[in-house]
């Protein structure tokens, strides 16, 4: 497999610029989508080049995820100098404050009944948000008449997250963006490396620099400047920036 070379003209233009920041999504861009979230291990290799890149002097590797960080390191594997981003960015500096915590149980109790009564589908709780997984329900009509019951059911202080086959609603106002902005900030980053594959992705393409890399894994409208077709790219992509 070959990176456009756009993409990789763009790599090596930054490559040298110090504080780098690197920072990928997991599931869907490190890690291959599956059924089972607990199966979603890291593509062979990406371990390797997240090592190689945080080796270097100057260069911080973050994963920024909509997973709880908790969750994020026990499924990945992953361990080394990375910063860890969980729930959108709701997970950064701490774990959620009680209050939110408690909402979050409360709206999972109310949206289980729905869960249950839909085959295939399933209620994910997450540290700052509850999740409703349909990529299992082999009656489309009834996966997306669920996901639009779980919308209705929402109160106008959550925020939404749409994803591929799956509805987040979330007790804060956390976002991708936000966390990247955070970070940047945080480092004094010279420049920006941001991986990503799902709609929750696009604030965070869109909250970096136009001279910065963004990239869109797999097919769908982006706000990224570039795009790879999967994860075999992203490792290829990875490693290259390592090199």
């Amino acid at each position: 497999m070959t990176l456009p070379a756009e993409l990789t003209d763009a790599l090596a233009g930054l490559a040298g610029r110090r504080p780098l920041l690197v920072a990928s999504d997991y599931d869907g861009v490190l890690a291959r989508l599956r059924d089972d979230p607990a199966a979603a291990v890291p593509e062979p290799g990406v371990a390797e080049a997240l090592e190689r890149l945080a080796a270097v002097e100057g260069v911080v590797v973050a994963l920024v995820s909509g997973r709880g960080v908790e969750d994020l390191r026990r499924t990945s594997g992953l361990s080394g100098p990375f910063r860890w981003v969980g729930s959108h960015g709701a997970e950064h500096d701490g774990p959620l404050a009680p209050e939110l915590a408690g909402r979050r149980d409360g709206l999972a109790d109310e949206l289980r009944p729905l869960v249950t009564a839909v085959p295939g589908a399933r209620l994910e709780v997450k540290p700052a948000s509850v999740a409703v997984h349909v990529r299992q329900v082999a009656d489309r009509a009834l996966a997306a008449e669920l996901l639009a019951q779980a919308r209705a059911l929402g109160d106008p202080s959550l925020t939404m997250k749409p994803g591929k086959d799956v509805l987040e609603l979330a007790v804060t106002d956390a976002d991708k963006g936000g966390a990247l902005r955070r970070l940047v900030a945080e480092l004094g980053a010279a420049a920006a490396v941001y991986l990503g594959d799902d709609v929750t992705d696009e604030d965070g393409f869109r909250a970096l620099g136009p001279d910065d890399v963004t990239v869109k894994v797999g097919d769908g409208e982006t706000a990224a400047r570039f795009r790879v077709a999967g994860p075999e790219d992203v490792v290829e992509l990875l490693g290259r920036l390592a090199a």
